[in-house]
């Protein structure tokens, strides 16, 4: 009885598990960034990311850390509160987040000189920009 039990909560917890995977295969994690400029600061928001987001998300590419970078601005705005750039990282799965800060401080340290500069960069971008929100999106392939 005991065991008929335990197979019975067992299918029960798997169940959603078979069911979801019946419509999709699993694709890669893109971490997914919407930010809103702040009015008259998009071109020294643009010539920042060039400067500096650029070659160091290269470099990651490059060393096998993510897998691709898009950035995308927002054509239609609902209201003046909306974001206007998002700014999408892709990474071959789960797996590829295990120790990336440290392997991206590395990064860091290699192409913009240390902890203090990238501190800095980010202190004068937040006079510029808000980011409105940051995700972990999981891309499936549906069946």
């Amino acid at each position: 009885m005991k065991t008929c039990c335990r197979a019975a909560a067992f299918l029960l917890l798997l169940a959603p598990v078979v069911l979801a995977q019946e419509h999709y295969t699993e694709g890669p994690l893109w971490r997914v960034e919407l930010i809103r400029v702040k009015p008259n600061q998009m071109d020294a928001y643009l010539t920042s990311l060039r400067e500096a987001t650029k070659p160091l998300i290269e470099e990651e590419k490059r060393e096998g850390l993510i897998l691709d970078y898009k950035i995308f601005f927002k054509e239609t705005k609902h209201d003046p509160e909306d974001w206007d750039l998002c700014l999408a990282i892709e990474y071959k799965n789960h797996a590829a987040l295990d120790g990336l800060d440290a392997k991206g401080e590395a990064v860091r340290d290699k192409i913009m000189g240390g902890k203090q500069a990238a501190h800095q960069l980010g202190e004068k971008r937040a006079e510029i920009r808000e980011i409105i929100s940051s995700e972990l999106l999981e891309e499936i392939y549906l069946k």
